[in-house]
């Protein structure tokens, strides 16, 4: 009875502290963006050499790449002029395919604040425009490379303010960037040409974020949705022969990465800036990957209850012992976004993982 006490008052604090009368930024309620993307109605009334086209709802990514692969080139580049949308964000369809389907669907969207995406040389690997907007972004050669690193945000991302202007090596971008300078591979967004090394990094905002610090951001809702994205996303990369992702998951999106990590077949997980997993060990999370987890001495996330209760709060801080995960050397690391600042030893540890050289 008295461990119970306990826990309701442990409860009530987190439920104070993310409501913001502590001090902490309150945030907008967000509703999930799920399913097919949009256009999914014409690209299934449509056709080609008499077949039916794929369910972007549930075909099984594999199968999405044997269908393209028995397609020409004439009835590949067809459709993604009829179906962009689709075409952009359909797990398993071939890469350089993807790329120019959605610089025709940003473009077609006629908005300032997403015409940076259709610059020449970026590879948006998906773009859905609904709500806020979700962005996927590879930095590098994801169809040559030897190791694939996914970032997966936190809060105050989406594809309308994916561009804007930020503290270096901080946003999912900017340690993408960081992360592949760091592996010695080239930086920049890369043209496909094979000449960025052995190191992919994606930078992935394929879910609806929390916005501020808020209910949002102390409840699985949004994570839960955004772990099945997630699991499909990994699946659409080893259908198209990339290797075993190292899933890097910062704050909130360590908690999408918690949840879906059963779903994946990530090499290595690395939680840092964590409020928690919604798992009591690294065990738990029922993964083969092997599980890091990194927090800066000034990291405000330190502040947040490691409790979860009533479906508020994520549980078991990564980096303590009882979680068990293999704990990533921050002490210099600055902030809740300084992990991938150049010359960190977060940074250098990162990298290490990142390149499967980690023991």
């Amino acid at each position: 009875m008295r461990r119970f006490g306990r826990t309701l008052v442990t409860a009530a604090l987190a439920v104070t502290l993310v409501g913001g009368t502590a001090g902490w930024a309150s945030g907008d309620s967000q509703t999930a963006v799920t399913g097919p993307p949009p256009g999914t109605d014409a690209w299934q009334a449509d056709t080609v050499s008499g077949r039916s086209l794929p369910d972007p709802a549930t075909t099984a990514p594999r199968e999405v790449a044997a269908f393209f692969a028995g397609l020409d080139d004439a009835a590949r580049h067809r459709l993604l002029r009829s179906h962009p949308l689709v075409v952009g964000n359909l797990e398993g369809a071939p890469l350089p395919l993807r790329y120019e389907a959605n610089r025709i669907a940003v473009a077609a969207t006629g908005e300032a604040r997403y015409a940076s995406l259709a610059a020449p040389g970026r590879q948006i690997l998906a773009f859905d425009p609904r709500g806020r907007g979700q962005v996927v972004e590879v930095f590098g050669d994801l169809e040559r490379s030897e190791h694939v690193s996914v970032i997966v945000p936190g809060s105050d991302n989406d594809a309308a303010g994916y561009d804007t202007r930020r503290k270096p090596a901080t946003g999912p971008a900017g340690m993408a960037r960081s992360l592949r300078e760091a592996t010695g591979a080239e930086s920049g967004t890369g043209s496909g040409s094979g000449s960025g090394g052995s190191l992919a990094v994606v930078a992935w905002i394929g879910y609806t974020t929390p916005v501020g610090v808020g209910l949002d951001a102390a409840d699985g809702r949004l994570a839960r949705a955004g772990a099945a994205r997630l699991a499909r996303f990994t699946a659409g990369l080893d259908a198209v022969g990339a290797p075993d992702p190292v899933l890097f998951c910062h704050s909130y999106g360590s908690v999408v990465c918690g949840l879906a990590a059963r779903h994946t077949d990530a090499a290595d997980i690395v939680a840092f800036g964590s409020p928690g997993m919604r798992a009591d060990t690294a065990a738990a999370l029922r993964t083969g990957a092997r599980v890091w987890a990194a927090r800066g001495p000034s990291d405000w996330i330190a502040d947040v209850p490691n409790v979860e209760f009533a479906g508020i709060g994520h549980g078991v801080d990564p980096t303590s012992a009882a979680f068990g995960a293999r704990r990533v050397p921050a002490a210099d690391v600055e902030g809740h976004t300084g992990y991938f600042v150049p010359g960190t030893q977060s940074l250098a540890a990162f990298a290490t993982i990142a390149k499967g050289a980690a023991r």
